[in-house]
């Protein structure tokens, strides 16, 4: 039985990091993204309120709504509650405000952004599952799901109270596959047991495995000089079952031709790519990082409420791949409420917690040192 969004090729333009000219988006070169993208078949865009503060959703009304018939593509746009609303009303007008940006008419896929952690409450605070639902029932929405950050068993909850949801968009790519923190081969479970088509975001990871250090790059480069780094990591992603499609985030025509080469005639991984990749997967995983199972042991007796588990995880973006403009994005983001490594008062009572022995003071200075602008 075929399921939403079966029929979509997968690669889909992520309208997150485009190309731009000072503070504003260079929309002449996102014109010429957008026209290639299309002409060589692919049609699934996906923007978001928030995403270069409603400048994505301006850059997708002029290169995009207002160039080609609505028909031809699919558009996806984001609902973040969390992010500034303070009432019901302030978070339902983030929906007015992206179909007015956007111009759009309806979306073809619409989200609740982010989900997970504290944020999942404030959706239920304001009444936004209810509000989105009334949306779809009034034709301006086709599907409606939402994108998450979190453990699978708090995807599995959700799902489990919200079975109207008709897909998932999660972060998946073969680094974070066995994650203790990030869950991708559990979540992608759960959303399978769910029978929930997925749309995958990250598959490159935040630009990570694009620049592979040098160990796991030559794995493969030997298997195969003429492709990219990112290739891999995106036919792995789509290489899985049940996908809507694989979002990347595209700056450049340069990263776009790449992605499109790779795309347009995809085929799954073989099982001796796959083969390959896990090899790479073992590189990777030898190479020295903070040890933390995200266990949370730490943080429960931790006076100063710092995301320990979070910042170990942006200090490892690093110490693995030395994106270090990814790491601090990482630590901006999840101590963007406090809980900063600097504001540690070295009590110890994360250390005697640890069950991995982590020399938690000493990795919290590095932090502080490295990763706080």
């Amino acid at each position: 039985m075929a399921y939403i969004g079966e029929t979509i090729p997968k690669l889909g333009f992520g309208l997150m990091r485009l190309p731009m000219i000072g503070e504003e988006v260079d929309i002449e070169q996102t014109k010429q993204m957008v026209d290639l993208f299309l002409e060589r078949g692919f049609t699934y865009f996906d923007t978001a309120y928030g995403y270069l503060n409603g400048k994505s959703e301006e850059a997708a009304k002029e290169a995009l709504v207002d160039r080609y018939p609505r028909e031809r593509f699919q558009l996806a746009t984001k609902l973040p509650a969390w992010a500034g609303a303070k009432n019901a009303e302030e978070a339902q007008n983030m929906f007015w405000t992206s179909l007015e940006r956007t111009g759009a008419g309806y979306f073809d896929f619409y989200l609740l952004h982010n989900l997970g952690d504290k944020r999942t409450q404030v959706f239920d605070d304001y009444g936004i599952w209810d509000f989105l639902a009334e949306q779809k029932h009034k034709g301006r929405i086709k599907h409606l799901g939402f994108s998450f950050h979190d453990k699978a068993a708090v995807l599995d909850e959700v799902l489990k109270k919200h079975p109207d949801m008709e897909f998932v968009q999660l972060q998946i790519n073969y680094a974070d596959w066995e994650s203790p923190s990030i869950e991708s081969r559990k979540c992608y479970e759960v959303a399978r047991k769910h029978n929930k088509p997925i749309i995958i975001m990250e598959p490159v990871k935040g630009g990570s495995l694009a620049t592979l250090p040098e160990a796991a790059a030559s794995v493969f480069t030997k298997a195969n000089p003429k492709v990219s780094l990112s290739s891999w990591a995106i036919r792995y992603a789509a290489s899985l079952e049940g996908l809507i499609t694989v979002l990347s985030g595209m700056s450049t025509i340069g990263q776009m031709e790449d992605n499109l080469s790779s795309m347009e005639s995809f085929q799954p991984l073989s099982s001796k790519e796959r083969e390959i990749v896990a090899a790479v997967q073992g590189v990777l995983q030898d190479i020295p990082s903070i040890p933390c199972t995200d266990c949370r042991y730490c943080v429960e007796g931790c006076p100063q409420n710092i995301v320990i588990p979070q910042i170990f995880r942006a200090m490892n973006t690093y110490l693995v791949y030395k994106n270090l403009d990814g790491a601090k994005g990482s630590y901006m983001w999840e101590t963007r409420d406090g809980g900063k490594a600097s504001e540690c008062i070295e009590c110890g009572s994360c250390e005697a917690a640890c069950p991995q022995h982590i020399s938690i003071i000493a990795e919290l200075k590095k932090a502080g040192t490295l990763l706080e602008v």
